[in-house]
């Protein structure tokens, strides 16, 4: 009895186990090695900020040199992109409308694909087949990306043409459908994880109530995980927007406004690597010119990161 009212004096026992724990890990003694984990953690933490800073800063500044010469509103607005001809040209959208022609594609691919396979190997899969399908999917994420290049160029190319007559060697159909392959496992991988992460209770009360195993699925685990699923499809598209080696061996290089995927066009990174190579003299509008590209995929990538933690917030609060 005693105990029970000095609990209620104090706040309760649920109340008492709600303190903050911070302040208890602040006071307790920690030695001088903890110390040191701790420092050593959040140094390496300031790189990863200090390294990110660092790369934006140097696209800012080397991006500042050539938009002193080219006005940002020829940039935004031109139509053509032609740095390397007599008629220069500095329109972004060539490269900005190939690079979204390939992410499409891709997404087109990697989203049904990678979501309909987390859906099984979460909740269809038995326990062997799940030990086996989920590192055989992460095992794709370790193929170089220079090899899905190859085989874009010597496997996917000659197998459509004969189904889609007047396909060129480069085009971007090839090159889209390929990087959507590459980004499945983390399309997959990922919505596996969140969707495995919503507690079971729900599932079972769901099965209580008499639902089925894919009402279950598609009205109660997939709900409950859009915010790691909307994440992974948000993640996957960053990475196919900034994917280089497949698209610089399969898609082309043609800077051209187009949105029919069997032409050769060129995206913001294929430019990078081709400008990159050694023959363009430092110093130049050329040179400058990678690092205006660069500063824009670094701005796109960056926002759709931003939206992707948008979205789970959002998420997490509504679930």
């Amino acid at each position: 009895m005693e105990v029970a009212e000095a609990q209620h004096a104090a706040g309760g026992p649920h109340l008492q186990g709600a303190q903050p724990s911070d302040e208890l890990a602040r006071n307790v003694y920690r030695s001088p090695r903890e110390l040191l984990i701790e420092y050593a953690l959040g140094f390496c933490a300031l790189i990863s900020i200090l390294t990110t800073l660092g790369i934006a800063a140097v696209l800012l500044f080397e991006s500042a040199n050539f938009f002193a010469e080219v006005s940002i509103i020829d940039f935004l607005t031109q139509t053509e992109w032609t740095p390397q001809f007599s008629e220069k040209s500095y329109g972004i959208w060539p490269l900005l409308s190939g690079t979204m022609l390939v992410t499409v594609i891709a997404a087109l691919v990697a989203i049904p694909i990678g979501l309909m396979s987390a859906i099984f190997i979460a909740e269809y899969a038995p326990d062997g087949a799940r030990r086996v399908l989920k590192p055989g999917l992460e095992l794709l994420a370790g193929i170089p990306t220079v090899v899905y290049g190859y085989f874009a160029l010597t496997f996917v190319t000659p197998t459509l043409q004969p189904i889609i007559p007047g396909l060129k060697i480069y085009n971007a159909l090839s090159a889209g459908l390929v990087v959507g392959v590459m980004i499945v496992p983390m399309v997959a991988s990922l919505s596996e994880d969140a969707i495995r992460a919503v507690p079971r209770s729900l599932a079972e009360g769901a099965y209580a109530l008499g639902a089925t195993k894919i009402e279950v699925v598609l009205h109660v685990l997939v709900p409950g995980a859009i915010s790691g699923i909307m994440a992974s499809f948000i993640l996957a598209l960053s990475r196919a927007i900034g994917e280089t080696m497949i698209v610089t061996l399969a898609a082309g290089a043609t800077a051209k406004l187009t949105a029919d995927p069997t032409d050769s066009i060129m995206t913001m990174t294929a430019y990078i690597v081709n400008v990159s190579l050694g023959d363009t003299p430092q110093g130049t509008i050329v040179y400058y010119s990678i690092f205006a590209v660069g500063l824009v995929l670094f701005l796109i990538t960056l926002a759709m990161n931003f939206l992707a933690n948008a979205i789970i917030h959002r998420y997490q609060e509504r679930y």
